[in-house]
């Protein structure tokens, strides 16, 4: 199936950097609780992510990601999810975050 590009335009793809980061141990599947800074314009919105199996809270911290950032917030548990942070999977399934290979400013979008 082939998109047009007015249908991606529609979503926001942004680069923020991880503020917080820690266990969330009431998530069905081993996940971690985020809060990503997308700089003024949106401010820190806070996500829930499949991250344990490369990652670790404080690698995570300070880190740039990049980020769907209007979806429809996601209650997961008792936290409300607000932006998709995007990944990949490895040969094994583990998700491995993607990134840019330089430092960007914060609420970039993607184009």
């Amino acid at each position: 199936m082939t998109v047009a590009y007015d249908d991606f335009a529609r979503i926001d793809i942004r680069v923020g950097t991880v503020a917080r980061a820690e266990p969330f141990p009431e998530a069905r599947n081993p996940s971690f609780k985020l809060w990503v800074d997308f700089g003024a314009e949106i401010g820190t919105r806070k996500t829930a992510a499949q991250l344990t199996r490369h990652y670790r809270p404080e690698t995570l911290v300070g880190r740039q990601v990049i980020a769907v950032v209007n979806f429809a917030p996601k209650q997961i548990g008792r936290f409300m999810s607000e932006v998709l942070v995007l990944g990949l999977p490895d040969t094994d399934g583990a998700v491995v975050l993607v990134a840019p290979d330089r430092q960007v400013p914060e609420g970039a979008r993607l184009f």
